[in-house]
């Protein structure tokens, strides 16, 4: 059995799951988020929690269990609580402002560039180098962030670019002057 599949996804207050035929409907205080789920798998709502089962000790239904359960209560954090990502912006002159919904980052080129934040995310500014992608889709959330980060990635050999808030920083060493 797997350990996670089998886990009870409990709700939060304000939170309502609808099951369909292949997708899952998860609605609470911050929006709604859809799910498709495998129409081999059962998804049960009982006592203030989901319960995900599969039909079979089949492979793909082993497979498909966890990831699925893990999916359903991505959803439901995501809209309980929401998500959000920080990144930090490293650089000489390199900075980041809002203007309007959008994001125009200041990062080296010959000219500024601007990010449209997809439907469901939202930028924040709180420094000129700090940005926070919130919303309530896990997988958008990180996708948005990756998307920012590959606009300058962060260099090797000088601690420039644009850097995950939480990812370590590991310089490597300039050439040495020996003869």
């Amino acid at each position: 059995m797997s350990r996670i599949g089998k886990q009870a996804i409990p709700l939060p207050k304000g939170v309502t799951v609808e099951v369909a035929y292949a997708s899952v409907k998860v609605k609470g205080p911050k929006g709604e988020n859809n799910v498709a789920v495998d129409p081999d798998l059962k998804v049960k709502v009982e006592d203030g929690s989901v319960r995900v089962e599969r039909p079979t000790d089949q492979r793909r239904h082993k497979s498909l269990h966890g990831l699925t359960r893990t999916l359903i209560a991505n959803a439901v954090k995501g809209v309980a609580e929401g998500y959000s990502r920080e990144m930090l912006i490293k650089g000489i002159g390199y900075r980041a402002k809002l203007t309007g919904k959008n994001l125009e980052l200041t990062v080296g080129y010959s000219h500024p560039v601007i990010v449209e934040p997809p439907q469901g995310i939202t930028f924040e500014v709180p420094e000129p180098t700090k940005v926070v992608i919130r919303g309530i889709d896990k997988q958008l959330v990180g996708q948005t962030a990756a998307n920012l980060r590959s606009i300058r990635k962060p260099s090797a050999y000088h601690e420039k670019g644009i850097y995950y808030a939480d990812e370590p920083i590991k310089l490597k060493p300039g050439k040495t002057g020996t003869k």
